[in-house]
């Protein structure tokens, strides 16, 4: 587990008086990922670097996995290790037989999804499991609990502020996984590959809640692990509204107190 937040110097102004002071921050660091080449001479090449709140680096590695379309089963991934050499690396190695994602030629922000790199043909057309065959209905009153029960369990966001949130809840609202990072799809891929790793993958029948918007990247991720419905506490993009619809999944954005906005396959929630 790293190191998730550490104390800085600030000058804090009010009311007409300064006052210095510590002041506690969210840790942002890089995540190299590294793939292991098959073979007796176990070299490894560079796959992506990732800024990311550290700690879970293990479910954040496997999540982003699942996201690029990679892996679906714990049994696709060999192996992780944080390289003895390196800091803030992963090495992955990967089944035989599963094709590993594309390089990335940049590094990604904590902010950062897939950046618009594929189409919502392209993502419909690769989901291995289709969600909008799943019969899972949510009562509205479950839905509005969920920020408050997210919100419960951010326990780093307590000493900074800083943190996005992301949650898997089954559809009665019992909280499944919860992370933390500083880039809101870096949560998500916390959560999916802690997931993933424990066998749960495909997640049917479970509602995604995260703690900001709802962007295209974020519906893919949910599509991509086979969850039906996301729910947001802010404003869904029209890109996100269209990935969501073409792929079957519930969108709910706005999920504030007991009000809320269904974009998207909305019988779900009754």
């Amino acid at each position: 587990m790293g190191v998730v937040t550490d104390r800085r110097p600030v000058v804090r102004v009010r009311e007409g008086t300064r006052a210095a002071r510590p002041d506690t921050l969210a840790v942002e660091e890089p995540l190299m990922v590294r793939l292991v080449e098959p073979g007796p001479a176990g070299g490894s090449s560079a796959l992506t670097l990732t800024m990311r709140t550290p700690g879970d680096d293990f479910d954040l590695v496997a999540g982003w996995l699942v996201s690029e379309g990679a892996v679906a089963a714990a049994s696709d991934i060999v192996a992780m290790r944080l390289c003895p050499d390196e800091d803030n690396t992963v090495e992955v190695a990967l089944a035989r037989g599963v094709e590993p994602p594309r390089q990335r030629a940049f590094a990604t922000t904590s902010a950062c999804g897939v950046c618009g790199s594929d189409t919502v043909v392209e993502v419909r057309a690769g989901l291995r499991w289709p969600v909008a065959s799943d019969p899972v209905t949510v009562s509205a009153d479950v839905i509005a609990a969920l920020p408050d029960l997210l919100r419960e369990r951010q326990r780093a966001f307590d000493r900074t502020g800083g943190l996005h949130a992301a949650g898997l809840f089954t559809a009665d609202g019992e909280p499944l996984y919860v992370r933390e990072d500083v880039g809101r799809h870096n949560a998500v891929d916390k959560v999916v590959g802690a997931a993933l790793r424990d066998g749960a993958l495909p997640a049917a029948g479970t509602v995604l809640q995260v703690s900001g918007r709802a962007s295209f990247e974020l519906v893919q991720k949910a599509a991509r692990a086979g969850i039906p419905v996301l729910s947001a506490i802010s404003a869904p993009s029209t890109l996100a509204v269209d990935l969501a619809d073409e792929c079957g999944l519930t969108l709910l954005g706005f999920v504030r107190g007991d009000s809320m906005n269904v974009y998207t396959w909305a019988d779900r929630v009754r």
